[in-house]
């Protein structure tokens, strides 16, 4: 049975999906109009949405049900 190499991460994933994100967004608006831009767009997108959720449910405003 092969072991897993394992490795600790530097950031966080929320610094890393906040840094791919605006990478992501460079280069896309150094691109054409096109769907390849779209798509990039969304990507980029999607990962500044999940930054933000995931900031929002570790909110201290937000508290569990009792």
């Amino acid at each position: 049975m092969q072991k897993r190499r394992r490795f600790k991460q530097q950031f966080t994933l929320q610094d890393r999906l906040a840094s791919w994100s605006k990478q992501v967004m460079a280069t896309a608006n150094a691109l054409p109009l096109g769907p390849e831009r779209d798509a990039m767009l969304k990507k980029a997108r999607q990962a500044d949405v999940a930054v933000h959720l995931d900031d929002w449910v570790k909110s201290p405003g937000l508290q569990p049900p009792k």
